[in-house]
């Protein structure tokens, strides 16, 4: 499931202990000093809070209490991406949002993948210059298969009885019809292949939008869809959200052929706070499903992954 960047004043962040009230603060602690994590009943893990100069260094589960800001990773690119995929060292100044201050600004609507080392290395791969075509195509096509399998779990089941080879009755479920992709050219398209291993016959539309050469504002080209697209739930494909300007202009085309955004998932690989932002306040409705919010994203995913580089 995906993280929600929830944060209440009640709710500790990723970087607090949970339970505060039977464990001592951070100014009571001795560096290397142990806590319990009582969070999750019967998943007693432990975990090591490093007292570090200016700020809390934590090294806690990424599966905490389901209130705790959880999900993401944000470190700086800068610093080389180092670092635990559960903890962010803070560069001087405000180069980027903590998850806390992130889900005040954005809300519910911006959903993150729980972050472990699986997905933080497809993330350095991607990110590495000197990662070969072969290494981040393949790096790629696993990160998005991951996001479109998250996305799909989006969208709503309906219950279900099918009966097995044995003859026995088994409840279940089953997709609810109604749903399409829509991929943002040129590379949401990297991410059509990802949503067809999942749906073989779901039907894909297209939207091209480029940057007018002398206004330098996002204008769209071109769009087809399904001619019922008005009645579908659509799942939104592009790997790379930046400014949110070519998603905003996504967006006006698909309301305009009657979609609502409350029905729109938009499914991203990175984004980056402003563009995240931007998004979700100009269509509070919409959700955002990525893996990673970070000040710096990797816009050379389009032409790497097409081999115009």
């Amino acid at each position: 499931m995906a993280t929600e960047l929830q944060c209440p004043d009640s709710m500790p962040c990723h970087n607090q202990q949970v339970n505060s009230a039977s464990t001592p603060s951070p100014e009571q602690l001795r560096p290397g000093d142990p806590i319990l994590d009582h969070a999750g009943g019967n998943r007693a893990s432990r975990a090591k809070v490093t007292l570090l100069t200016g700020h809390t260094h934590s090294s806690l589960p990424a599966e905490l209490d389901a209130g705790a800001c959880v999900g993401s990773s944000l470190n700086s690119e800068s610093n080389g991406g180092s670092g635990d995929s559960s903890s962010y060292d803070a560069p001087a100044g405000n180069s980027f949002l903590g998850d806390c201050e992130l889900s005040r600004q954005i809300g519910a609507q911006l959903k993150l993948l729980p972050m472990n080392d699986q997905i933080r290395e497809l993330q350095t791969i991607i990110r590495d210059k000197t990662a070969s075509r072969g290494d981040f195509m393949f790096s790629a096509d696993r990160l998005i298969r991951l996001v479109v399998e998250e996305g799909l779990n989006q969208l709503p089941y309906k219950e279900c009885m099918v009966t097995t080879p044995t003859g026995y009755k088994y409840e279940g479920v089953k997709f609810e019809k109604g749903n399409c992709g829509v991929s943002i050219m040129r590379s949401g398209e990297a991410m059509e292949q990802g949503l067809r291993d999942c749906c073989r016959s779901i039907r894909i539309g297209k939207i091209l939008i480029q940057s007018d050469e002398e206004t330098q504002r996002a204008k769209v080209y071109y769009a087809k869809f399904p001619p019922d697209i008005y009645r579908r739930k659509v799942l939104l494909m592009y790997p790379i959200l930046s400014t949110g300007n070519t998603v905003i202009e996504a967006v006006k085309v698909l309301i305009e052929h009657g979609v609502q955004p409350s029905v729109i998932i938009l499914l991203s690989l990175f984004s980056t706070p402003h563009g995240a932002k931007s998004i979700i306040q100009e269509f509070p409705e919409i959700t955002i499903l990525t893996t990673e919010v970070h000040p710096v994203a990797p816009t050379h995913f389009g032409q790497k992954y097409f081999g115009t580089d």
